[in-house]
Protein backbone atom coordinates (compact mmCIF):
# COMPACT_ATOMS: atom_id res chain seq x y z
CA UNK A 1 0.00 0.00 0.00
CA UNK A 2 1.55 3.31 -0.96
CA UNK A 3 1.14 6.13 0.99
CA UNK A 4 -0.08 9.37 -1.61
CA UNK A 5 1.05 12.72 -0.47
CA UNK A 6 -1.01 15.49 -1.83
CA UNK A 7 1.02 17.86 -3.96
CA UNK A 8 0.87 21.38 -2.38
CA UNK A 9 0.30 23.88 -5.22
CA UNK A 10 2.22 27.34 -4.68
CA UNK A 11 0.11 30.57 -3.21
CA UNK A 12 -0.04 33.09 -6.07
CA UNK A 13 0.94 36.62 -4.51
CA UNK A 14 -1.59 39.23 -4.18
CA UNK A 15 -1.23 41.73 -6.95
CA UNK A 16 -1.88 45.27 -6.66
CA UNK A 17 -4.46 46.91 -8.99
CA UNK A 18 -2.70 48.80 -11.58
CA UNK A 19 -4.20 51.93 -10.47
CA UNK A 20 -3.08 51.73 -6.86
CA UNK A 21 1.19 51.52 -6.56
CA UNK A 22 2.75 51.36 -3.57
CA UNK A 23 3.04 54.42 -1.16
CA UNK A 24 6.51 54.48 0.35
CA UNK A 25 6.01 54.74 4.04
CA UNK A 26 9.56 56.77 4.46
CA UNK A 27 8.66 58.99 1.61
CA UNK A 28 5.40 59.78 3.44
CA UNK A 29 6.92 60.78 6.78
CA UNK A 30 9.35 63.04 5.15
CA UNK A 31 6.36 64.82 3.70
CA UNK A 32 4.39 64.97 6.88
CA UNK A 33 7.97 66.03 8.60
CA UNK A 34 8.27 68.66 5.58
CA UNK A 35 8.68 72.19 6.54
CA UNK A 36 5.76 74.00 5.29
CA UNK A 37 3.89 71.15 5.67
CA UNK A 38 1.49 72.26 8.42
CA UNK A 39 0.74 76.02 7.13
CA UNK A 40 -0.24 74.28 3.33
CA UNK A 41 -3.18 73.00 4.47
CA UNK A 42 -4.83 76.58 5.74
CA UNK A 43 -3.55 78.34 2.67
CA UNK A 44 -5.07 75.98 0.58
CA UNK A 45 -8.39 75.90 2.14
CA UNK A 46 -8.81 79.96 1.73
CA UNK A 47 -7.70 79.43 -1.71
CA UNK A 48 -10.12 76.71 -2.64
CA UNK A 49 -12.97 78.84 -1.10
CA UNK A 50 -11.89 81.77 -2.96
CA UNK A 51 -11.47 79.78 -6.44
CA UNK A 52 -14.36 77.40 -5.54
CA UNK A 53 -18.39 77.83 -5.98
CA UNK A 54 -18.18 78.94 -2.39
CA UNK A 55 -16.28 82.06 -2.87
CA UNK A 56 -18.55 82.74 -6.18
CA UNK A 57 -20.86 85.35 -4.56
CA UNK A 58 -17.74 86.98 -3.12
CA UNK A 59 -16.32 87.43 -5.93
CA UNK A 60 -19.51 88.83 -8.06
CA UNK A 61 -20.34 90.82 -4.63
CA UNK A 62 -16.80 92.39 -5.05
CA UNK A 63 -16.79 92.58 -8.98
CA UNK A 64 -19.87 95.06 -8.01
CA UNK A 65 -18.35 97.23 -5.76
CA UNK A 66 -15.73 97.77 -8.21
CA UNK A 67 -18.41 99.21 -10.79
CA UNK A 68 -19.68 101.24 -8.38
CA UNK A 69 -16.26 102.79 -7.78
CA UNK A 70 -15.95 103.31 -11.78
CA UNK A 71 -18.89 105.14 -11.79
CA UNK A 72 -18.02 107.42 -9.11
CA UNK A 73 -14.82 107.85 -11.23
CA UNK A 74 -16.63 108.56 -13.91
CA UNK A 75 -18.99 111.25 -11.73
CA UNK A 76 -15.43 113.02 -10.87
CA UNK A 77 -13.87 113.16 -14.06
CA UNK A 78 -17.19 114.58 -15.39
CA UNK A 79 -18.33 117.19 -12.63
CA UNK A 80 -15.40 117.34 -10.76
CA UNK A 81 -17.28 121.03 -9.14
CA UNK A 82 -19.81 119.41 -7.74
CA UNK A 83 -17.70 116.33 -6.06
CA UNK A 84 -15.87 118.73 -4.79
CA UNK A 85 -18.20 120.04 -2.48
CA UNK A 86 -17.97 116.90 0.38
CA UNK A 87 -21.53 118.39 1.95
CA UNK A 88 -23.00 117.74 -1.65
CA UNK A 89 -21.70 114.62 -1.89
CA UNK A 90 -23.14 113.17 0.96
CA UNK A 91 -26.32 114.37 0.57
CA UNK A 92 -25.86 112.92 -3.35
CA UNK A 93 -25.24 109.59 -1.41
CA UNK A 94 -28.32 109.97 0.29
CA UNK A 95 -30.24 110.69 -3.12
CA UNK A 96 -29.15 107.44 -4.35
CA UNK A 97 -30.15 105.10 -1.67
CA UNK A 98 -33.68 107.35 -1.41
CA UNK A 99 -34.07 106.58 -4.85
CA UNK A 100 -33.08 103.25 -4.60
CA UNK A 101 -35.44 101.90 -1.46
CA UNK A 102 -38.32 101.60 -3.37
CA UNK A 103 -37.36 99.42 -5.96
CA UNK A 104 -34.82 97.63 -3.67
CA UNK A 105 -37.78 96.99 -1.86
CA UNK A 106 -39.15 94.74 -4.50
CA UNK A 107 -36.28 93.39 -5.60
CA UNK A 108 -35.95 91.72 -2.72
CA UNK A 109 -39.27 89.75 -3.62
CA UNK A 110 -38.02 89.36 -6.66
CA UNK A 111 -34.78 87.50 -5.93
CA UNK A 112 -36.81 84.78 -3.98
CA UNK A 113 -39.10 84.05 -6.42
CA UNK A 114 -36.19 84.18 -9.28
CA UNK A 115 -33.87 81.74 -6.91
CA UNK A 116 -37.08 79.47 -6.56
CA UNK A 117 -37.11 79.30 -10.32
CA UNK A 118 -40.19 81.58 -10.95
CA UNK A 119 -40.20 84.92 -12.61
CA UNK A 120 -43.23 87.84 -11.85
CA UNK A 121 -43.68 90.31 -14.19
CA UNK A 122 -46.96 91.99 -12.15
CA UNK A 123 -44.82 93.51 -9.27
CA UNK A 124 -44.93 97.20 -10.38
CA UNK A 125 -49.01 96.76 -11.14
CA UNK A 126 -49.02 95.07 -7.37
CA UNK A 127 -47.51 98.17 -6.27
CA UNK A 128 -49.85 100.73 -7.96
CA UNK A 129 -52.90 98.94 -7.24
CA UNK A 130 -51.79 98.38 -3.61
CA UNK A 131 -51.27 102.29 -3.47
CA UNK A 132 -54.34 103.08 -5.54
CA UNK A 133 -56.26 100.84 -2.96
CA UNK A 134 -54.70 102.33 0.25
CA UNK A 135 -55.24 106.00 -0.54
CA UNK A 136 -59.38 105.88 -1.24
CA UNK A 137 -61.04 107.92 0.80
CA UNK A 138 -62.98 104.96 2.69
CA UNK A 139 -59.52 103.28 3.65
CA UNK A 140 -57.97 106.53 4.60
CA UNK A 141 -60.68 107.40 7.18
CA UNK A 142 -59.14 104.36 9.20
CA UNK A 143 -55.73 106.32 9.28
CA UNK A 144 -52.27 105.40 8.72
CA UNK A 145 -53.14 101.88 10.07
CA UNK A 146 -55.69 100.92 7.72
CA UNK A 147 -53.69 102.23 4.73
CA UNK A 148 -50.98 100.28 6.21
CA UNK A 149 -52.68 97.56 6.81
CA UNK A 150 -55.05 97.69 3.20
CA UNK A 151 -51.51 98.06 1.15
CA UNK A 152 -49.94 94.83 2.80
CA UNK A 153 -52.81 92.89 2.69
CA UNK A 154 -53.55 93.67 -0.89
CA UNK A 155 -49.91 92.95 -2.46
CA UNK A 156 -50.07 90.01 -0.02
CA UNK A 157 -53.42 88.91 -1.54
CA UNK A 158 -52.29 89.17 -5.32
CA UNK A 159 -49.39 87.42 -4.38
CA UNK A 160 -50.81 84.15 -2.92
CA UNK A 161 -53.07 84.44 -6.45
CA UNK A 162 -49.88 84.15 -8.34
CA UNK A 163 -48.96 81.54 -6.34
CA UNK A 164 -51.80 79.40 -6.78
CA UNK A 165 -51.94 79.93 -10.74
CA UNK A 166 -48.61 78.72 -10.61
CA UNK A 167 -48.48 76.16 -8.25
CA UNK A 168 -51.73 74.36 -8.37
CA UNK A 169 -53.15 75.89 -11.59
CA UNK A 170 -49.83 74.29 -13.79
CA UNK A 171 -49.81 77.90 -15.67
CA UNK A 172 -45.78 78.77 -16.85
CA UNK A 173 -44.80 81.91 -14.02
CA UNK A 174 -44.62 84.16 -17.26
CA UNK A 175 -48.33 83.94 -18.50
CA UNK A 176 -49.84 83.90 -14.82
CA UNK A 177 -48.05 86.78 -13.86
CA UNK A 178 -48.18 88.64 -16.95
CA UNK A 179 -52.03 88.12 -17.16
CA UNK A 180 -51.89 89.41 -13.07
CA UNK A 181 -49.87 92.44 -14.66
CA UNK A 182 -52.46 93.37 -17.15
CA UNK A 183 -55.48 92.84 -14.16
CA UNK A 184 -54.22 94.60 -11.50
CA UNK A 185 -53.53 97.51 -13.44
CA UNK A 186 -57.01 97.90 -14.82
CA UNK A 187 -58.69 96.63 -11.40
CA UNK A 188 -55.99 99.89 -10.37
CA UNK A 189 -57.58 102.49 -13.04
CA UNK A 190 -60.83 101.24 -12.14
CA UNK A 191 -60.82 101.90 -8.28
CA UNK A 192 -59.27 105.56 -8.96
CA UNK A 193 -61.53 106.03 -12.20
CA UNK A 194 -58.63 106.41 -13.59
CA UNK A 195 -57.65 110.07 -11.35
CA UNK A 196 -54.48 111.00 -8.83
CA UNK A 197 -55.82 109.65 -5.58
CA UNK A 198 -54.08 112.10 -3.33
CA UNK A 199 -52.76 110.92 0.09
CA UNK A 200 -53.44 113.50 3.18
CA UNK A 201 -52.85 111.57 6.07
CA UNK A 202 -49.66 113.44 7.54
CA UNK A 203 -48.16 110.11 8.52
CA UNK A 204 -47.75 108.46 5.98
CA UNK A 205 -46.52 111.48 3.60
CA UNK A 206 -43.97 111.82 6.51
CA UNK A 207 -43.01 109.06 5.87
CA UNK A 208 -40.68 109.92 2.86
CA UNK A 209 -39.67 113.43 4.23
CA UNK A 210 -38.60 112.35 8.26
CA UNK A 211 -34.81 111.62 8.78
CA UNK A 212 -33.78 110.01 11.54
CA UNK A 213 -29.88 110.62 12.21
CA UNK A 214 -29.86 112.41 9.01
CA UNK A 215 -31.07 109.33 7.13
CA UNK A 216 -34.01 109.49 5.29
CA UNK A 217 -36.42 107.22 6.51
CA UNK A 218 -37.10 105.13 3.58
CA UNK A 219 -33.21 104.30 3.56
CA UNK A 220 -34.38 102.24 7.04
CA UNK A 221 -36.83 100.63 5.78
CA UNK A 222 -35.02 99.56 2.69
CA UNK A 223 -32.06 98.36 5.30
CA UNK A 224 -34.81 96.44 7.41
CA UNK A 225 -36.02 94.66 4.50
CA UNK A 226 -32.92 93.87 2.97
CA UNK A 227 -31.49 92.13 6.36
CA UNK A 228 -34.75 90.34 7.22
CA UNK A 229 -34.52 89.41 3.43
CA UNK A 230 -30.72 87.69 3.82
CA UNK A 231 -31.80 86.53 7.13
CA UNK A 232 -34.64 84.59 5.84
CA UNK A 233 -32.41 83.40 2.69
CA UNK A 234 -29.12 82.32 4.50
CA UNK A 235 -30.20 81.60 8.33
CA UNK A 236 -33.31 79.50 7.87
CA UNK A 237 -35.16 76.62 6.17
CA UNK A 238 -37.21 78.60 4.24
CA UNK A 239 -33.99 79.90 2.37
CA UNK A 240 -32.43 76.61 1.70
CA UNK A 241 -35.88 74.97 0.62
CA UNK A 242 -36.07 77.85 -2.28
CA UNK A 243 -32.62 77.09 -3.55
CA UNK A 244 -33.31 73.31 -3.53
CA UNK A 245 -36.68 74.01 -4.85
CA UNK A 246 -35.57 76.82 -7.51
CA UNK A 247 -32.26 74.09 -8.48
CA UNK A 248 -33.84 71.07 -9.23
CA UNK A 249 -37.56 70.42 -7.99
CA UNK A 250 -37.87 67.03 -8.34
CA UNK A 251 -35.15 66.27 -6.31
CA UNK A 252 -36.67 68.80 -3.80
CA UNK A 253 -40.09 67.17 -4.00
CA UNK A 254 -38.92 63.42 -3.26
CA UNK A 255 -36.72 65.02 -0.08
CA UNK A 256 -39.87 65.43 1.01
CA UNK A 257 -39.98 69.48 0.47
CA UNK A 258 -43.62 70.47 -0.31
CA UNK A 259 -42.83 72.21 -3.64
CA UNK A 260 -46.42 73.52 -4.31
CA UNK A 261 -46.92 74.56 -1.14
CA UNK A 262 -43.10 76.35 -1.10
CA UNK A 263 -44.27 78.30 -4.46
CA UNK A 264 -47.29 80.00 -3.14
CA UNK A 265 -44.98 81.32 -0.36
CA UNK A 266 -42.89 82.69 -2.31
CA UNK A 267 -45.49 84.31 -4.53
CA UNK A 268 -46.65 85.66 -1.61
CA UNK A 269 -43.53 87.30 0.03
CA UNK A 270 -43.01 88.95 -3.32
CA UNK A 271 -46.57 90.85 -2.90
CA UNK A 272 -46.23 91.44 0.59
CA UNK A 273 -42.87 93.58 -0.33
CA UNK A 274 -45.12 95.27 -3.34
CA UNK A 275 -47.24 96.45 -0.70
CA UNK A 276 -44.45 97.64 1.49
CA UNK A 277 -42.97 99.41 -1.77
CA UNK A 278 -46.58 101.04 -2.55
CA UNK A 279 -46.33 102.76 0.99
CA UNK A 280 -42.94 104.65 0.18
CA UNK A 281 -43.88 105.30 -3.53
CA UNK A 282 -46.99 106.77 -1.61
CA UNK A 283 -45.47 108.46 0.52
CA UNK A 284 -42.88 109.97 -2.07
CA UNK A 285 -45.69 111.50 -4.20
CA UNK A 286 -47.87 111.99 -1.77
CA UNK A 287 -50.70 110.43 -4.17
CA UNK A 288 -51.06 107.02 -6.16
CA UNK A 289 -52.51 106.15 -9.21
CA UNK A 290 -53.08 103.27 -11.70
CA UNK A 291 -50.16 104.54 -13.55
CA UNK A 292 -47.33 104.33 -10.22
CA UNK A 293 -44.88 101.85 -10.60
CA UNK A 294 -44.22 101.43 -14.22
CA UNK A 295 -41.49 99.09 -15.46
CA UNK A 296 -40.29 98.27 -11.50
CA UNK A 297 -40.95 94.36 -12.79
CA UNK A 298 -37.70 95.14 -15.14
CA UNK A 299 -36.24 97.31 -12.87
CA UNK A 300 -36.07 94.41 -10.14
CA UNK A 301 -35.01 91.85 -12.29
CA UNK A 302 -32.84 93.49 -14.13
CA UNK A 303 -30.86 94.17 -10.40
CA UNK A 304 -31.41 90.77 -9.68
CA UNK A 305 -29.64 89.20 -12.70
CA UNK A 306 -26.71 92.18 -12.43
CA UNK A 307 -26.62 90.54 -8.67
CA UNK A 308 -25.72 86.81 -9.49
CA UNK A 309 -29.42 85.78 -9.43
CA UNK A 310 -29.66 82.91 -11.59
CA UNK A 311 -32.61 83.51 -13.79
CA UNK A 312 -33.26 79.25 -14.27
CA UNK A 313 -33.13 79.55 -10.30
CA UNK A 314 -31.12 77.99 -7.30
CA UNK A 315 -28.59 80.92 -6.89
CA UNK A 316 -28.86 84.49 -5.59
CA UNK A 317 -27.91 86.35 -2.82
CA UNK A 318 -29.88 89.51 -1.44
CA UNK A 319 -26.78 91.49 -1.45
CA UNK A 320 -25.67 91.02 -4.69
CA UNK A 321 -29.64 92.29 -5.80
CA UNK A 322 -28.92 95.18 -3.71
CA UNK A 323 -25.75 96.20 -5.11
CA UNK A 324 -27.34 95.66 -8.60
CA UNK A 325 -30.04 98.46 -7.64
CA UNK A 326 -27.82 100.81 -5.61
CA UNK A 327 -25.62 100.46 -9.36
CA UNK A 328 -28.80 101.14 -11.36
CA UNK A 329 -29.60 104.17 -9.24
CA UNK A 330 -25.79 105.54 -9.35
CA UNK A 331 -26.15 105.43 -13.58
CA UNK A 332 -29.68 107.23 -13.69
CA UNK A 333 -27.85 110.11 -11.17
CA UNK A 334 -24.79 110.21 -13.26
CA UNK A 335 -26.74 110.84 -16.69
CA UNK A 336 -29.11 113.30 -14.28
CA UNK A 337 -26.24 115.68 -13.06
CA UNK A 338 -24.42 115.55 -16.15
CA UNK A 339 -28.04 116.89 -18.25
CA UNK A 340 -28.22 113.71 -20.48
CA UNK A 341 -31.12 112.64 -21.93
CA UNK A 342 -33.28 109.40 -20.25
CA UNK A 343 -33.34 107.78 -23.88
CA UNK A 344 -29.60 107.33 -23.59
CA UNK A 345 -29.46 106.45 -19.82
CA UNK A 346 -32.19 103.34 -20.73
CA UNK A 347 -29.56 102.27 -24.08
CA UNK A 348 -27.30 101.83 -21.28
CA UNK A 349 -29.33 99.91 -18.50
CA UNK A 350 -29.68 97.77 -21.35
CA UNK A 351 -26.36 96.93 -22.44
CA UNK A 352 -25.74 96.30 -18.92
CA UNK A 353 -28.24 93.78 -18.75
CA UNK A 354 -27.08 91.92 -21.81
CA UNK A 355 -23.65 91.90 -20.57
CA UNK A 356 -24.97 90.36 -17.39
CA UNK A 357 -26.82 88.02 -18.93
CA UNK A 358 -24.02 86.90 -20.78
CA UNK A 359 -21.43 87.07 -18.07
CA UNK A 360 -23.74 84.46 -16.16
CA UNK A 361 -23.45 82.20 -19.07
CA UNK A 362 -19.41 81.76 -18.15
CA UNK A 363 -19.41 79.73 -15.66
CA UNK A 364 -16.65 80.52 -12.98
CA UNK A 365 -16.95 76.89 -12.12
CA UNK A 366 -14.61 76.04 -15.36
CA UNK A 367 -12.22 79.28 -14.45
CA UNK A 368 -11.65 77.47 -10.95
CA UNK A 369 -10.75 74.44 -12.64
CA UNK A 370 -8.38 75.56 -15.07
CA UNK A 371 -6.84 77.36 -12.29
CA UNK A 372 -6.46 74.09 -10.37
CA UNK A 373 -4.98 72.49 -13.29
CA UNK A 374 -2.77 75.28 -13.57
CA UNK A 375 -1.54 74.88 -10.15
CA UNK A 376 -1.25 71.11 -9.99
CA UNK A 377 0.82 71.26 -13.59
CA UNK A 378 3.37 74.36 -11.79
CA UNK A 379 3.74 71.47 -8.77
Amino acid sequence: MTDSTPTATPERPAELPAQSPPVDPAATAAAAKSPGHHGAAPAAGRLSFWRGDSGEGARRNLGLIGVLVVLVVIGIATRPDLYGNSSWVWDNILTILKLASVVGVVTVGMTFVIIGGGIDLSVGAIVALAGVWATTLATQSYGAGGMIFTALAVGLGVGLVNGLLVSYGKLVPFIATLAMMVAARGLAAEISDKQTQVSSNSVINGIASTSPLGIPLLVYILAAVVIAGWVLLNRTTFGRRTVAVGGNPEAARLAGINVRRHTVLLYALSGLCCGIAAIMLTAQANSAQAAMANLYELDAIAAAIIGGTLLSGGRGTIVGSLLGVIIFSTITNLFAINGLSTEAQNMVKGGIIVAAVLIQQFQFRSFTQFLGRNRLTTT
